[in-house]
């Protein structure tokens, strides 16, 4: 015999919440995942240059970025950074933009009491290196797969150790990353009516995201050891150069030749 209870029609109906701190984290981990995931294998001319090419040139440029005094050197990496920049596609562009100019603005309103005393030159030298170190960087992360960056390090005498645990922490975000948002959207879908206490489930979150990467972090130190890992990194860089490789690294070089005669003197 049923109950009678059972038979009574639930007229219970919830009330609305519109959960957007749930919202929110999901839309912030999906956008970090993507950037470290985006597909960079697209027709642009500047994908398709060699990345280990690519990194070596911006950490050489870089470098002679910090070292240079002359506006007019850096000028010209200005022209050569924006060239790079147009030919990206056109979301990549503004964020590559507004990203490279937050940080030297702040800089550059910092700078303006050194600039009243008379520090103009040295304080537009610092803002002009600021502007073209970040931009290059964003350039490169943005065109070169982070499996690539880490390959062509190799070539530079990087210690294998670094570069191993820039690799598995990069693959590690996002394996926890995408664990968290399984997370996420199980506590979305469970979530009936008003949660008081929200900030209780979301340590919830964190504390079983810590206690997966525990355990991930366990599970690899045992294959690591049944493999016998001595600390030793292999990786194989790419080597093989198009035409494209080519006009890049004469741009390149042109442009180290110039801040060696700029610095010796010469011009």
């Amino acid at each position: 015999m049923v109950p009678d209870w059972l038979s009574v029609k639930d007229d219970y109906i919830p009330k609305e919440e519109k959960n957007l701190y749930i919202q929110k984290s999901i839309f912030s981990i999906i956008k970090i995942i993507s950037i470290i995931r985006q597909n960079k294998n697209q027709d642009k001319l500047v994908y398709s240059i060699n990345p280990t090419l690519k990194v070596i040139s911006t950490i050489i440029i870089i470098i002679c970025i910090s070292l240079s005094r002359s506006l007019i050197y850096l000028l010209i990496l200005d022209i050569y950074a924006f060239i790079n920049l147009f030919l990206m596609e056109e979301r990549a562009r503004k964020r590559i933009f507004l990203r490279s100019l937050t940080f030297p603005l702040v800089t550059l309103i910092a700078l303006i009491p050194s600039m009243l005393y008379g520090n103009v030159y040295n304080s537009l030298l610092i803002f002009q290196k600021l502007i073209i170190t970040i931009l290059l960087m964003n350039l490169l992360s943005h065109s070169t797969k982070w499996s690539e960056i880490s390959k062509s390090l190799k070539l530079l005498f990087i210690p294998d150790m670094f570069i191993w645990i820039m690799d598995i922490t990069i693959k590690y975000i996002v394996l926890l990353g995408e664990y968290s948002i399984n997370l996420l959207y199980a506590l979305r879908l469970r979530s009936v009516g008003i949660t008081k206490n929200k900030y209780t489930s979301l340590t919830g979150i964190m504390g079983n995201l810590f206690i997966k990467s525990y355990k991930m972090s366990e599970e690899m130190f045992q294959a690591m050891e049944c493999r016998c890992f001595v600390g030793e990194y292999v990786t194989k860089a790419n080597l093989n150069f198009k035409k494209v490789d080519y006009i890049y690294l004469f741009v390149n070089m042109f442009l180290i030749s110039l801040f060696m005669c700029l610095k010796l003197g010469i011009f």
